[in-house]
């Protein structure tokens, strides 16, 4: 089992990468923000490949071998918005029958596929010191997939099946060792029923939900956990699959809004989260760890991380 926090681009220090170290953490992920920013978060990221100081970090944590990955929402940044004045076509239809631009894109429009699969090779091949595993999230939104005629019949797990599929190959063009997750998040919890995944996509499980959902209690939201993880392995393989958890995210819990507030862990939560994903089959196990970076230092000394690192210590051990 292999542990990894996620934290956002200008949060990584010497200072995490140093605690990474110390607590036997496998990988740092850079995630840049996500949501309305995430194409000019990830350009911004793209911009800071050409910047040494924050490459000698990456240098840096790599000399001492911890995995650099990077994940992001990355749909608007593959699929310019600006294509939509030249090619509509490209862009999903939505509830209303009119193409739309505003998020994703039409996955059974062969050029549009084949324009965001190229443009995910690019960004993958310039992603520095990047392992061979990438992750090329759809939009963060809720309920945008395409309504056209081809793909209203197709669920939006189907849609990102498509979408991470032609991705994913093309990518293998350049390197064979390329993997791609599947990102299993709000519309995409339900695996996909119709798009079987090609060699090489693994399951990412990102439960956000369980944090967001005010309706459910906390032993419902057990249930409908179980039985999205059964699901999941319904159609992916347990080899390669990883969680993405919100224990460490205090981001979240800021409600995205600086500065930063006091992080308090649930302990008990993130105990029994990573037994029972470790019992599940799960190979790879993350959680967003973003806010807890220099900034969230200065104002609050270090954060409270010992439950996480406990665990770490118990299943590496």
């Amino acid at each position: 089992m292999e542990f990894q926090v996620l934290i956002h681009p200008d949060e990584l220090s010497y200072e995490w990468i140093d605690r990474a170290i110390a607590n036997d953490i496998d990988a740092i992920g850079i995630h840049p923000v996500g949501g309305y920013r995430a194409r000019e978060s990830l350009a911004d990221l793209v911009e800071r490949f050409k910047d040494n100081d924050f490459t000698d970090l990456i240098d840096y944590a790599s000399d001492n071998g911890i995995k650099i990955e990077y994940e992001m929402h990355a749909a608007s940044y593959l699929m310019p918005r600006e294509l939509f004045s030249t090619h509509p076509e490209y862009f999903r239809v939505d509830e209303t029958g009119h193409r739309n631009n505003d998020a994703n894109f039409c996955v059974s429009n062969q050029e549009a596929l084949q324009y965001v699969s190229n443009a995910a090779a690019i960004l993958a091949s310039g992603l520095y010191k990047s392992s061979d595993r990438y992750y090329f999230w759809l939009d963060d939104v809720k309920n945008k997939k395409c309504m056209c005629e081809k793909c209203r019949n197709l669920s939006m797990s189907d849609q990102q099946m498509i979408f991470i599929n032609a991705a994913l190959k093309e990518i293998q063009k350049s390197n064979r060792k390329a993997k791609m997750a599947y990102l299993a998040y709000f519309d995409c919890i339900t695996p996909p029923q119709k798009i079987k995944p090609v060699k090489g996509v693994f399951a990412e499980y990102a439960p956000m939900g369980k944090y967001v959902s005010e309706t459910q209690t906390q032993e419902n939201s057990k249930i409908n956990e179980e039985s999205d993880i059964n699901n999941l392995f319904s159609v992916f393989s347990k080899s390669n699959s990883k969680v993405l958890e919100y224990w460490l995210d205090n981001s979240m819990f800021s409600n995205w809004t600086k500065p930063e507030k006091k992080f308090v862990p649930d302990n008990k939560m993130i105990k029994e989260d990573i037994e029972k994903y470790h019992s599940l089959g799960f190979e790879y196990i993350s959680s967003f760890a973003c806010y807890l970076g220099p900034q969230y230092t200065k104002l609050h000394g270090q954060p409270d991380l010992s439950a996480f690192f406990r665990c770490v210590e118990k299943y590496k051990g």
